[in-house]
């Protein structure tokens, strides 16, 4: 098992309901302003803005949204004024949370996401309590109707750290965030189409839950992710 935690596939499966409801355009509008602010407007010479542009060819966001964020970010103005903070917090069980936000009011963000977490019967923990449990690693998604001798020989040739086989026959690839690129550049060569493609926080410790107790956590997380500053929400609990 690659420590890719349940709630994981969960996410992908609710950004692709969230896609259709248009939820996820302003999330991704955020990222592309940061990612422009942080490494100018030419996503060449920018990874994480290529990464962005990549999110909103998946929720199908329209390019003048596109290309209003990058100008955004670009251009130094009141849009631009955005910043990183992620919280740490422990919910019910034991399970770490690392919650990414983009915002432009320190105050309104974490009195939401406090407010959030305790009507979950979670708390909000000091920095470094929860982040040693996870590591930032590059990850593919791939559906079951791709080739998985080809999604393993590319993998296995960029170094990738992990290939594993999901019990939906679909497939996820693990990569050092340093070789993700080469990786991405390889499977784009051999026309592999994955689902997505990102570099995210995987746990190095995952706890293990009933599907009784992990429903009222999942139930939690989503709230949290409902929150307009928060752009993502990392978990490690997995579902027996």
């Amino acid at each position: 098992m690659s420590g890719h935690s349940k709630w994981s596939t969960i996410k992908h499966k609710k950004a692709k309901t969230d896609a259709q409801k248009g939820k996820q355009f302003s999330k991704v509008a955020k990222e592309i302003v940061i990612a422009a602010k942080l490494g100018g407007g030419d996503p060449d010479q920018n990874p994480r803005l290529r990464l962005a542009l990549q999110k909103s060819k998946q929720v199908n966001m329209p390019n003048e949204n596109v290309k209003r964020a990058i100008q955004k970010g670009v251009g130094g103005g009141d849009d631009s004024q955005l910043e990183e903070v992620i919280y740490e917090a422990f919910a019910p069980h034991g399970v770490g949370l690392l919650i990414e936000t983009l915002t432009d009011n320190r105050n309104r963000t974490v009195s939401n996401v406090k407010a959030i977490l305790g009507k979950g019967g979670a708390n909000m923990a000091t920095p470094g309590a929860v982040s040693y449990l996870f590591e930032k690693q590059g990850l593919f998604l791939f559906n079951s109707d791709i080739d998985e001798n080809k999604v393993m020989d590319i993998a296995t040739e960029c170094g990738a750290g992990d290939v594993d086989l999901k019990d939906d026959d679909s497939i996820e690839v693990l990569i050092k965030p340093s070789e993700f690129e080469s990786l991405r550049e390889g499977f784009d060569h051999a026309n592999l189409v994955y689902q997505s493609a990102e570099i995210t926080m995987i746990p190095s410790t995952v706890v293990t839950l009933s599907k009784e107790d992990a429903e009222p956590i999942i139930s939690l997380l989503e709230k949290i992710e409902d929150d307009d500053d928060v752009q993502d929400v990392y978990a490690n609990f997995n579902i027996v």
